[in-house]
This record gives C-alpha cells, sequence and structure tokens, in this order.
C-alpha cells in the first residue's frame, strides 16, 4: 500500500508519460491484462485511457486492472488512469519514506 505522500510523488511522475494502453469498446481482455502487466514489470508506471466507447469508466476499469495485475491505482482523471506496481527485482522508483 502506498502513502499519500508517494501517491503524490508518482502522480508528478506521471504528467510527463504518453499515454500506453488504450481500453476501447472490447473492454478489458486478456490481451490487455497482459500488456498492463508487461509494462507494470518493463516501467512500473504507466498511464492508460478508456475510449467512449468502453463500456466501463476508467475508474472501473482501473480498479479491475489493478487487482488483476496486483497494482496500485495512482490517480484516475476523466478517461485517464495510472498504475504503479513496484518491480521487486530491478526498482527503476525510488518511492519517498513516509
Amino acid at each position: 500500500m502506498i502513502t499519500s505522500k508517494q501517491r503524490a510523488y508518482l502522480r508528478a511522475l506521471a504528467n510527463g508519460l504518453e499515454t500506453i494502453l488504450i481500453v476501447g469498446k472490447g473492454g478489458i481482455s486478456s490481451d490487455v491484462i497482459t500488456q498492463a502487466d508487461e509494462a507494470l514489470t518493463a516501467r512500473e508506471i504507466f498511464k492508460g485511457k478508456v475510449l467512449e466507447s468502453a463500456k466501463e469508466k476508467a475508474k472501473e476499469i482501473a480498479r479491475i486492472l489493478a487487482e488483476a495485475t496486483d497494482s496500485e491505482i495512482v490517480q484516475v482523471i476523466g478517461t485517464k488512469f495510472v498504475l504503479y506496481r513496484r518491480n521487486v527485482k530491478k526498482p527503476k522508483i525510488n518511492l519517498p519514506k513516509n
């Protein structure tokens, strides 16, 4: 579980990120979960977007992906969301202590 201070730090990092995962009308498939999992392993943090054609809202998509990938929701704003998961073997992001 990340603290509010760590969440704020991750939100700041996410500002400069490009959106790399897009969820459309197909919703969350095993391919989308695999893409999210691989992105988290490689980058630890990524930004996703939910298209208008998707059945679920961004908050619900983020929650489902976070559960499926054992990651944390950093933020959800409008149609965009940010997920984070620490890479235990090769950490790239040093979170601030409490």
